[in-house]
């Protein structure tokens, strides 16, 4: 290897173009085995790089820069020998060397830019179509990234000079050569894209905070290009179509978003964002566009565009183009015709099964884009859509689609009833039936057992679009993508507020077989399923019966209760059949609590066939199953179910009670019972019995129906570890995750600033900075990191200023790791070098890293800098004519001199970094907070002002001074689990719930208690706040990163507000504390005057206050009863039951609170 590395370099210092070449793509080669090349790389800057060479030559050595890592003494050499090339007279030479600028680390990129700003601008007048196209194309790529938007801010002249270069990349669009014409448009594209999506900046690495300034600047550049584009869209049009038809779909996309952004209006606001006093008043005269002149602008590009949905046999470029024409469908005037063309071009490409490495796109582009089709369209495509989604691999493709879908479904069913309301035709296929029409689709609904998940998800998805339904919209103040389907459903919503029931009653019933379903376990969507029929069963009240025209009921109302009562005798014959012993006691509690019971038949009571014989029968199955998988799975939660059900159905209805005082005789004399069942089944029979004997009583025993269903499972406190459970949650997870982003999606970033007017409330404040050099060192060095979560990566970002008086013409930072911290490119150290530090002049620089897992983190940073770098003499005056031997020489950099190495604190990453703020329902937390296998503690202390009694919880509402030292927790990312504190006297309890960047999850609960200090009467007001943190994981390796500092942790918590306390220490606290009390009783019990009577009697009149103590106990209803069973409360439930009565009496005082403020 040695020997071919040395004969590659022997090449490479040889004159000859072919040898050269030949060595770098052998080099090359060596690259994509994965051998170090650096070596290799070192030469090829220094004998072709930094020297005159052939074009080829030049082209293979910055590629094989590309594939290796260079130093910054290096990328200074690269540098050097672009600035040089641009001078050369071969064009082809000055395009390989503009090539690579796209390759420079950002730290050097401005500077180098703005040195050959006038080279560039040749470049674009060159004759050399060769060298217009690699400036167009590497400034299209260089101009639209964050870090050089960030160097304009700094910049003015720069900021001019690329405004100038965005300028000229348009003009490009109509050059005469092809290839010139396709790369500006692509460049263009790339900076509307960017300033959507950001993608390519994401790419890079660059992870950058937005300021107002950035946003203007590039905001600038965007309404400048539309500007342009919109004006010569005619001619951009021609040039396209005479592109080589390969090249064609580049040219879609700026066409596309400028002719949208003028259309829709949002150009208008684009320019308010880019507030530039230069180009406000001429850009705003020059787009002063009448709406005939929009939309003829609009016709103009479908028409331009849709030949080529016919014609094309390219699948790539029919899709860009169908993707465009939809994207252009929802402007102002939009017609249905431009959607259903694209839309039919994209599903032929599916039928034709081309282009199927693009399926899920295919589906998401058809989906996102079905409420933009006349009604008869989206009906038909129901059934091809649902056999689409349905073979989609990825979970959340498919999860959008079914939301897509089934949203567009319920509009449909609404918007076609209100249609036949006001007397129009009906359109067959619009309920919610012929989403089930399918007949794979209704074999997998009436099949009791199916291998795949599809039908689980589609059920769930309907009833919780359902449930969105019947939620007040959220208001659209921008007409975007959704705005028809908004309307649509406004106008099915606006006539009567209970219309979203009729299309959820349709689901009801369609949906009834998954009730038979065995899921092996999965009950997530029949308990979705049974919640909705629960809701509509309280909303049209099915327990008073089908109501009639006298009582007011509307025809539609009598049938739909009609509809609901055939529905509940139907699903009652089902219980024989139901497969899941989960679901039989759910799906009984759902009837029992909503049938009509006064409404069945009197003379069919013996008869078997009657609903209440069969769910008395199904109560009876469920109290007596010895099945042995019943009871390793929740048996105790159906019995409880099954129990309450049975005190509620017996309190309703006289036959019910008799049948089921039987039954519960005799499950409470049967061994399956415990003693808890037992003492609930005493409790209920007494209730079934007081009711049945004060019949007279209209109100005895009657619990009203809530309309709540209390087994989705998060709503348990109790639920048994199962794998079948677990798939739950993460359905539910996904299926609410799809719900959420579609009907109340949170808005982007661009949309916020769009509508809120550039508030400065939305552009994030820049972090802390640290500094990291001492007060006398020569140079100051201060940092600041920013974090990126999605791509695991921390960007650490360095000012060094050179604080003595001379010119230091070459500092070197380097940047060392420990920790869960490396580098992208797997090196051990980054070098970043610094030229020409003038006197107190700031120079910044960056340096990314990627983080492995949750651990603490520290970034090392030394300063080497060289106060006589270039000071040692350079000879070159050689009387040697030999050409190698003079270029040797030339190429020897001038002497370094000693560096002076400057050690600088490590900058620590706080463990909090790691870690995103995870929303989570107070229910759920506190369910799933006892299942977290890791736990630790740790105690800490802090000091707050107070003023007397005033300083405690119990008066000061809003920001209390006894939270001071946790302030800085509301900046940190975590979720605060419950909206109010609970508080007592002078004590909290707070929640927070976590996720690391990995997926664990991380729960803490803060406790405090409050102490005010002894010495309040010579004015010491000072109080000490002893704080108790709790912290549960998901996995053993978190809380031991966080035990092995906890001071650490508390200092990243709090930023240094809350000192630890060992445990030792608070042990001996608690102690003298509890010893100091003890001395005070004893004193009090000293002081306390002696009794007058003797002793005896003393005894004797205590013996009778405690029998009437007791007497006053075991008095109630007037009755004596027997000796208690209540024992004397210890300790720690006395505390617990102050802690509660504080609380709750803490609770009342801000409602009360609250009802005077709003008074």
């Amino acid at each position: 290897m040695d020997i071919l590395f040395a004969q590659i370099q022997a090449d490479l210092r040889s004159n000859d173009a072919l040898r050269q070449s030949g060595a770098l793509l052998q080099a090359l080669q060596q690259s994509a085995a994965g051998r170090d090349i650096s070596v290799l790389a070192k030469s090829a800057v220094e004998e072709i790089v930094a020297s005159p060479a052939s074009a080829i030559s030049k082209k293979l050595a910055f590629d094989l820069i590309r594939s290796t890592r260079l130093t910054a003494d290096l990328w200074e050499t690269v540098c050097t020998g672009i600035r040089n090339d641009f001078d050369f007279p071969d064009p082809d030479v000055t395009a390989a060397a503009v090539s690579i600028l796209a390759a420079i680390p950002s730290y050097r990129l401005g500077k180098l830019i703005t040195d050959c700003s006038k080279q560039i601008d040749s470049c674009f007048d060159s004759h050399s179509d060769n060298l217009r196209f690699a400036i167009t194309e590497t400034l299209g790529c260089v101009l639209a990234r964050d870090d050089l938007v960030t160097l304009c801010e700094n910049n003015v002249n720069l900021l001019d000079r690329v405004c100038n270069w965005w300028n000229r990349i348009g003009r490009n669009m109509i050059d005469k050569s092809d290839a010139v014409a396709k790369v500006a448009f692509e460049s263009v594209g790339r900076l509307f894209q960017e300033f959507e999506s950001k993608r390519m900046s994401r790419l890079a690495g660059d992870k950058l905070v937005d300021s107002e300034n950035s946003v203007a600047i590039r905001s600038n550049w965007v309404s400048s290009m539309v500007d342009f584009v919109w004006r010569r869209r005619n001619a951009l049009m021609a040039r396209s179509l005479v592109l080589p038809i390969e090249n064609f779909r580049a040219t879609v996309c700026p066409l596309v978003y400028a002719v949208k952004a003028v259309a829709s209006g949002s150009i208008e606001v684009i320019k308010k964002l880019s507030r530039s006093s230069k180009s406000g008043g001429n850009a705003s005269s020059s787009l002063d566009v009448v709406n005939g002149e929009k939309f003829v602008g609009v016709s103009d590009v479908v028409s331009h565009l849709a030949p080529f949905l016919a014609s094309s046999l390219d699948p790539s470029l029919i899709f860009e183009v169908g993707i465009n024409m939809l994207y252009l469908a929802d402007v102002p005037g939009g017609k249905p015709e431009w959607a259903s063309t694209s839309m039919i071009a994209i599903l032929t490409l599916w039928d034709r099964q081309e282009f199927s490495s693009a399926r899920e796109s295919i589906v998401r582009a058809v989906v996102t884009n079905l409420h933009l089709l006349d009604l008869s369209m989206q009906v038909s495509l129901f059934k091809k859509l649902l056999l689409m989604v349905r073979n989609l691999r990825a979970e959340s493709d498919r999860m959008h689609a079914l939301a897509c879908i089934c949203r567009t479904a319920l509009c449909v069913d609404l918007f076609a009833k209100e249609s036949v309301r006001r007397g129009q035709k009906p359109v067959p296929g619009t309920d919610i039936a012929s989403l089930f029409e399918d007949a794979r689709i209704k074999e997998d609904l009436h099949s009791v057992t199916s291998k795949s998940l599809f039908r689980e998800e589609l059920v769930a998805m309907l009833v919780e679009s359902c449930f969105q339904l019947s939620l007040p919209l959220p208001e659209q103040k921008n007409s975007g993508m959704e705005s028809r389907v908004i309307g649509a459903l406004a106008y099915g919503t606006g006539y009567g507020a209970l219309n979203w029931t009729e299309p959820a009653l349709e689901v009801v019933e369609v949906c009834r077989p998954c009730v038979k379903w065995d899921c092996e376990g999965r009950t997530y969507a029949i308990d979705c399923y049974l919640k909705l029929l629960v809701r509509l069963c309280h909303i049209y009240d099915t327990r008073g019966g089908v109501k009639r025209v006298k009582d007011g009921a509307s025809q539609d109302q009598i049938l739909n209760e009609t509809r609901l009562q055939n529905l509940q005798r139907e699903l009652v014959r089902d219980l024989r059949e139901v497969n899941t012993p989960r679901i039989c006691t759910r799906l009984i509690w759902a009837i029992s609590e909503h049938i009509d019971l006064e409404g069945l038949d009197p003379l069919l009571a013996d008869d078997p066939e009657d609903p209440l014989n069969i769910i008395i029968s199904n109560i009876h199955k469920v109290l007596f199953n010895l099945d042995s998988s019943a009871n390793t799975t929740n048996r105790l939660q159906d019995v409880q179910a099954v129990l309450l059900c049975a005190q509620r159905l017996g309190s309703r209805n006289a036959r019910a009670g008799q049948l089921l005082i039987k039954e519960l005789e005799e499950f409470k004399t049967n061994a399956l019972a415990d003693s808890v069942n037992k003492h609930q089944c005493r409790l209920i029979l007494q209730r079934i019995k007081y009711v049945t004997n004060h019949s007279e009583s209209k109100w005895a025993g009657v619990g009203e129906a809530r309309g709540d269903y209390p087994f989705s499972h998060h709503k348990l406190t109790v639920q048994f570890y199962e794998a079948s459970a677990a798939q739950d949650r993460k359905l539910e997870g996904l299926v609410h995750k799809a719900i959420l982003e579609l009907w109340r999606p949170d808005p982007s970033e661009l949309a916020l600033l769009l509508a809120k007017r550039v508030d400065s409330t939305l552009l994030k404040v820049p972090p802390s900075t640290y500094t990291l050099t001492g007060s006398s060192d020569p140079c100051y060095v201060e940092a600041y990191h920013l974090t990126d979560p999605s791509d695991g990566r921390i960007t650490l970002h360095l000012k060094v200023l050179n604080l003595t008086e001379i010119e230091l013409n070459r500092v070197d930072l380097r940047v060392g790791l420990s920790g869960g911290l490396y580098f992208m490119d797997g090196s051990p150290q980054a070098v970043r070098q610094l030229r020409n530090l003038n006197s107190q002049e700031p120079v910044l620089s960056s340096v990314t890293v990627g983080v492995s897992h949750f651990e603490r983190c520290d970034l090392w940073v030394q300063v080497l800098y060289y106060p006589f770098y270039g000071s040692g003499p350079a000879d070159y005056e050689d009387s040697e004519e030999d050409p190698q031997v003079m270029r040797q020489k030339k190429s020897l950099r001038p002497e370094l001199g000693e560096p002076v190495i400057l050690r600088c604190q490590p900058y620590k990453i706080p463990l909090t970094e790691v870690l995103l703020p995870h929303k989570i329902s107070p229910v759920e937390y506190f369910r799933l907070w006892p299942s977290l296998p890791a736990i630790v503690e740790c105690s800490g202390t802090y000091t707050y002002e107070g003023s007397g009694f005033m300083a405690t919880a119990a008066q000061q509402y809003g920001e209390s001074p006894f939270l001071s030292g946790l302030k800085s927790l509301s900046s940190k990312p975590f979720h605060r689990v419950c909206s109010h504190i609970i508080r007592t006297v002078a004590g909290f309890e707070l929640c927070f719930a976590a996720k690391t960047w990995y997926g664990g999850f991380l729960g803490m609960m803060v406790f405090g208690a409050s102490e005010v200090s002894r010495n309040v009467d010579l004015g010491d007001e000072t109080t000490t706040m002893m704080c108790k943190f709790v912290i549960r994981a998901s996995d053993e390796s978190i809380t031991k990163e966080i035990a092995s500092d906890f001071q650490g942790w508390l200092d990243d918590l709090t930023d240094g507000g809350v000192e630890y306390m060992p445990e030792d220490e608070v042990k001996v606290t608690a102690a003298e504390k509890l010893k100091i009390s003890m001395e005070r009783i004893a004193l009090l019990k000293a002081a306390r005057p002696r009794p007058k009577s003797p002793k005896s009697e003393d005894g004797e009149e205590e013996e009778d206050e405690d029998e009437k103590n007791e007497d006053m106990i075991n008095v109630e209803g007037g009755k004596t009863k027997g000796p208690t069973t209540l024992f004397k409360l210890t300790a720690e439930e006395a505390e617990h039951r102050a802690l509660q009565a504080a609380i709750i009496q803490e609770w009342h005082m801000l409602c009360k609170d609250r009802n005077t403020k709003v008074n």
